[in-house]
């Protein structure tokens, strides 16, 4: 067995281009992405150890925004998903496994979260 670290952001609000109905495909769509990340992890932290031990939220939270191509239209939401792992696997090594789960807000009538949740291994 070997350690891991789990880097997470949840609820990350972004719109994208995804859908396969007529009145999704010209506009946007409001999603909200969390993901939980697995990185090879470090003998120890200490209290001086830097941040390139680890790595930023801040890097889960662009693959989820600023990675995802404008005006590229998505059918499935899988799509969007297996894009932001790609984006993740190719930015660090380090990174082992992705779990991502993506809610298609617009589509909720009564406050449901209706979506997908999706887990890559590096292959």
């Amino acid at each position: 067995m070997h350690d891991s670290l789990q880097l997470e952001v949840h609820d990350i609000e972004v719109n994208v281009l995804t859908g396969i109905y007529s009145e999704e495909t010209h506009l946007p769509q409001p999603l909200r992405i969390s993901m939980t990340v697995d990185l090879d992890c470090p003998e120890r932290f200490t209290p001086d150890t830097p941040l390139s031990a680890s790595k930023s939220y801040m890097d889960l939270k662009e693959a989820a925004t600023s990675s995802l191509p404008p005006g590229v239209h998505f059918t499935l939401i899988e799509g969007v998903a297996d894009h932001i792992v790609d984006t993740l696997f190719m930015s660090d090594p380090r990174v082992q496994r992705v779990k991502i789960r993506i809610v298609k807000l617009a589509i909720a009538e009564a406050g449901e979260s209706i979506g997908v949740t999706m887990v890559r291994h590096r292959r």
